[in-house]
């Protein structure tokens, strides 16, 4: 897998810058006006401070939502750190329809149900709009 030479198309490069500012939009929530309905999506079991959870995790979106639209020497890498981080947080969005918490406008069980089939699209779009996912399967 070259993870420096890899091409995308524009409608790919399109859709990493999107995906760059969205996470960039996400990266801001977590530290400025959304940091409370951030907070109701990190799980009970974390061994931390639901607060510091919410600001580490803003700063590593914002590091991502950069490197989606400025490093385009190292896509691959950077769709599959993306994919990786959305699995990542994926118990969150469990945690939140488990404990039936309403944040974001989610305030019913089939919102908050809707929403966990989201994360796999994120995944899949961050592996697409990089060329991980071609990159990936030119491998085997």
């Amino acid at each position: 897998m070259n993870l420096h030479e890899t091409q995308t198309t524009t409608s790919q490069d399109v859709g990493r810058g999107v995906l760059g500012t969205f996470m960039l939009g996400a990266g801001t929530g977590h530290l400025t006006f959304a940091r409370q309905s951030f907070q109701a999506q990190v799980p009970d079991w974390v061994p931390m401070d639901k607060d510091t959870v919410v600001l580490l995790s803003g700063v590593v979106e914002l590091a991502l939502g950069l490197s989606m639209l400025l490093n385009t020497r190292h896509k691959v890498p950077m769709g599959l750190g993306l994919a990786a981080f959305y699995a990542l947080v994926f118990p969150g969005n469990l945690h939140q329809y488990a404990r039936r918490l309403s944040a974001f406008g989610l305030n019913t069980d089939t919102q908050r149900f809707v929403r966990l089939f989201f994360q796999p699209v994120l995944m899949g779009w961050a592996l697409w709009s990089t060329g991980a996912w071609k990159a990936l399967r030119q491998k085997k």
